[in-house]
């Protein structure tokens, strides 16, 4: 009996979807639930699973343009599937046809039973993340609780615990792309991966010579993988013996052919690969790119790259953004902090920084100027009592822009312990999806980088975004003199859709107010 398996829904705005990657080849036999392939859409990646065990037969390819609902897959029973989390991956792979050495499967089954380690679910707007680094290695012995790998969305860090105790046996590799509910890995009871199959080694092996000796189907086609490999150096893929699945070309085969493809063309190499290949159709070789003064490289994008592109892209179409600019004098404050910093640090144990002061002026500006912290979702406009502030941090992986609760209600020291607590969790990529989300105006400081002056973008779903900027002495007028000031620009980028011009320049304008006479922060006029 077969089993179609179709593209499922994803989304109500989205109607097609590209078949990126076949995890599972076609004739592999599969587990219930086990991940088959990889598919992509204009938003997110996520996987697509068996939905009942057997063998696997692909009707699309890698790279299709599928339809929802057109069909992917289809999985034929005959053969009992073991569990993906338990079957011995030779065992699996040595299995085209149900030949009766594959009935030593049962063997692997384990007294202590089996626990499948999903991706948990880490936020209402997160679909996918990226296994980023296995802290366990396959085999190693778990205790309940303990952290197994490292998972990151496009928002955050975090750890993937192990929930019980036992034999960690992993499924996804790292740099995975994973849907939310993906089997990660599995946990198998105390001494199960050691006495799985002991004596089924030598059958399983005489299977595979059996099986890479006899002609079917897939005898002599590469895999998605090994076709690049092979196409991208030239070698003819009849000339490659496969050893995969019923003969097929693996991506190993392939880069073994590759190997003795060079060899071949070493003087000092012997004559190893011509002897098995004499009819190898070689392209000439690419020149080294190193010694190339206009050399190219290519890299493929992080998942989180790619989702902040989208996200900027995203905001630029979708909100009708404008920038004004300002500058403040920043002489007061960095007279006053001069003058009491020593005794700020002393008494608070954090240092007095700008940042501080920038909030603090944000939050009561956002008090007489609410719609510069309001935001838009459907056709209304929700306004915020409250100022939750988001921070621009630079971390080793990327901006990340975590969230200050409640700073209108925060004194600067208070604001300074935050900033502080907050930048030491980016650095380590420790912070957690709530810190994350939730803010209702962002700042942002190019100025350490040494930016004068920029126009930075809105952070969705809010609606402005203040950019601080390097602090310049510059020449400038004051009671009729020329003089000599530290002066900073500040650009705040606004969604015209619901902040007026009106607004958002009184906004920025009251921001340089307070900053340029920081008694009014403590006064609070």
């Amino acid at each position: 009996m077969s089993l179609e398996i179709k593209v499922p829904p994803v989304g109500e705005s989205i109607t097609e979807v590209t078949l990126s990657r076949w995890i599972k080849k076609d004739g592999d036999a599969v587990a219930m639930d086990e991940v088959i392939a990889e598919l992509e859409s204009d938003k997110a990646t996520f996987e697509l699973t068996a939905e009942k065990a057997g063998t696997l037969k692909t009707i699309a390819k890698e790279g299709d343009t599928l339809a929802i609902g057109a069909a992917v897959a289809s999985i034929e029973e005959g053969i009992a599937a073991p569990s993906a989390s338990e079957a011995q991956p030779e065992a699996a792979a040595s299995a085209p046809t149900p030949q009766p050495a594959a009935t030593t499967a049962p063997a692997t089954s384990t007294g202590g039973g089996s626990l499948q380690v999903k991706v948990p679910a880490v936020g209402e707007s997160i679909t996918e993340v990226t296994l980023s680094r296995w802290i366990k290695k396959d085999g190693d012995t778990v205790a309940m609780d303990e952290a197994i790998a490292e998972l990151e969305s496009d928002k955050a860090t975090f750890e993937l615990t192990a929930e019980k105790a036992g034999v960690l046996k992993t499924i996804a590799k790292e740099g995975d792309v994973l849907a939310i509910g993906a089997v990660v890995c599995t946990i198998e009871g105390a001494g199960a991966a050691v006495s799985a199959q002991p004596k089924a080694a030598e059958p399983v092996a005489a299977t595979a010579t059996l099986a890479a000796s006899e002609k079917t189907y897939a005898s002599g086609t590469p895999s998605p993988a090994a076709a690049k490999i092979l196409a991208e150096k030239g070698i003819n893929p009849a000339s490659v013996p496969g050893n995969g699945v019923g003969g097929r070309i693996t991506k190993a085969d392939a880069l073994t052919a590759v190997n003795a493809d060079l060899i071949s063309e070493n003087p000092q190499g012997g004559g190893k690969a011509a002897a098995s290949a004499p009819k190898v159709e070689i392209k000439a070789p690419e020149p080294v790119k190193s010694n190339d003064p206009r050399g190219e490289r290519r890299e493929k994008m992080s998942s989180l790259r790619k989702t902040v592109a989208r996200r900027l892209v995203a905001v630029k179409n979708e909100t009708a953004m404008l920038t004004t600019f300002n500058e403040v004098d920043m002489s007061p404050i960095m007279e006053l902090r001069a003058k009491y910093k020593d005794k700020f640090k002393e008494k608070h144990g954090v240092g007095l920084g700008f940042m501080s002061f920038f909030t603090k002026a944000v939050c009561e500006a956002l008090k007489e100027w609410p719609a510069v912290g309001a935001r838009i979702e459907g056709e209304e406009i929700v306004y915020s009592d409250f100022a939750d502030i988001s921070i621009a941090v630079s971390a080793p992986k990327g901006l990340v822009v975590p969230v200050i609760r409640s700073a209108d209600r925060m004194s600067l020291a208070e604001i300074e312990k935050a900033v502080a607590a907050l930048a030491v969790k980016a650095r380590d990529n420790k912070l957690s999806l709530e810190e994350m989300t939730g803010g209702t105006f962002t700042i942002t400081n190019g100025g350490v980088f040494g930016s004068m002056m920029s126009t930075p973008i809105i952070n969705s779903p809010q609606s402005a975004i203040l950019g601080m900027h390097n602090i310049i002495e510059r020449p400038v007028a004051v009671n009729g003199q020329v003089v000599i000031r530290p002066m900073m620009y500040v650009a705040l980028s606004y969604d015209h859709r619901i902040i007026d011009g009106r607004e958002s320049v009184s906004f920025l304008v009251r921001v340089k107010q307070l900053l340029e006479d920081p008694s009014r922060l403590l006064l609070g006029v």
